[in-house]
């Protein structure tokens, strides 16, 4: 059973319970075939911020977006940063735009989400892989040109609109829907961890009971659906385990880590930014890395542990620092990265104890020897 802890703050006053949505999550097969509607209902000239396939590979084929006069498509620059933003901010009022389509990755429309609030107009998001919770979110991460992790920005309200198309999905390259389950993974133990000690989500509250439960929902789904979505995924077919792992990558995890709060795991996600050799893999998959360190970290039980690396296993998560590029692990060099996770505004202290770069080092040395051990079959 689920339940939430009774929190007071200093003053002896019981701080509120909140918890956040996107005003509309639609997901199905040809569900993008409701975008223009939807900018209707929102806007009049709208602005599609568009990745290089995006534009490459389904705006081409979409001719009820190509022939509508009221929107207009832009690329995307490649980086969430403040050039970008500022790019696409003065082309919103340049050219009077009054609803942004976010279309792409994560980036993409974590782009689309901050150019939005910051112009004060709707944003529709419309993700075109699994690979990330960010779509239903209220919040983005903000990188340099180089893709340091630099800031997390809050936008004043969730995405009005969320449009998930499953033959979109359907045709994604199979490591972006295994991303996102790396991702999704940490919503769980990171929501335990804020309701354990008492630690505040993303909204500025506690967690609600509505939004553990669904932090909790996403673990158990990706641990039920999650090899057999990735199998439909390579074979190109909307599966009902396709279905369930897009609506935990986007939705479940989504609602899960901002109504719930973060911890660990993508504490350590941030602080591997600082190494240049991890740039080239996904947000989720340097996560399923976090999470593995979390676990170390606070000592979680061994049964726990052996099922999430299996999981990781299974479906083709990192579980060892060469699985994300890091051919360096000196303890000099990882300590940079532990000690960006250890960054006073950083989600790790909201784990119990007190959290040092030494204790965050030696967590991540652990969980990389036990994937190294669990892949030459030596136990440990």
């Amino acid at each position: 059973m689920i339940q939430t802890a009774n929190m007071e703050n200093k003053k002896g006053h019981s701080k509120a319970l909140k918890a956040v949505f996107p005003g509309k999550y639609i997901q199905g097969e040809n569900a993008l075939h409701e975008l223009p509607g939807l900018v209707r209902l929102l806007g009049s000239k709208g602005l599609i911020l568009a990745s290089p396939t995006v534009r490459r590979y389904i705006i081409p084929s979409c001719s009820f977006i190509t022939a509508d006069d009221s929107l207009s498509v832009e690329g995307f620059g490649g980086e969430c940063c403040e050039p970008e933003l500022k790019r696409i901010g003065d082309m919103i009022t340049s050219r009077k735009i009054d609803i942004i389509i976010g279309m792409g990755g994560g980036k993409a429309i974590d782009t689309a989400k901050i150019a939005a609030d910051r112009a004060g107009i709707p944003v529709i998001i419309v993700p075109t892989i699994a690979s990330t919770d960010a779509p239903c979110s209220g919040c983005a991460v903000i990188y340099s040109g180089q893709g340091v992790f630099e800031s997390v920005y809050y936008q004043k309200m969730n995405p009005q609109v969320v449009l998930v198309d499953m033959n979109v999905m359907a045709n994604a390259p199979a490591r972006f829907l295994v991303s996102g389950m790396g991702d999704a993974l940490a919503t769980w133990f990171e929501a335990r961890s804020c309701d354990l000690t008492g630690s505040p989500n993303a909204c500025g509250g506690y967690s609600t009971m509505a939004g553990l439960s669904l932090a909790r929902l996403c673990y158990e789904t990706l641990l039920l659906h999650g090899p057999s979505a990735k199998t439909g995924n390579e074979n190109h077919r909307i599966t009902p385990a396709l279905n369930h792992i897009v609506e935990a990558n986007i939705l479940l995890s989504g609602l899960g880590f901002e109504s719930s709060g973060l911890a660990a795991a993508h504490s350590i996600h941030n602080g591997l930014t600082a190494l240049e050799e991890t740039h080239a893999f996904y947000h989720g998959e340097k996560v399923a890395f976090g999470v593995l360190t979390g676990l170390h970290l606070t000592g979680a039980p061994p049964d726990e542990i052996d099922t999430v690396y299996a999981f990781c296993e299974k479906i083709g998560l990192p579980t060892t620092f060469n699985d994300i590029g890091i051919r360096n692990s000196s303890r000099d060099s990882l300590m940079k990265a532990a000690l960006k996770a250890c960054a006073p505004e950083e989600g790790i202290h909201h784990e119990a104890g007190k959290i040092t770069p030494e204790k965050v080092l030696d967590a991540m040395i652990s969980a990389n020897a036990m994937g190294k051990s669990r892949k030459s079959g030596v136990s440990v």
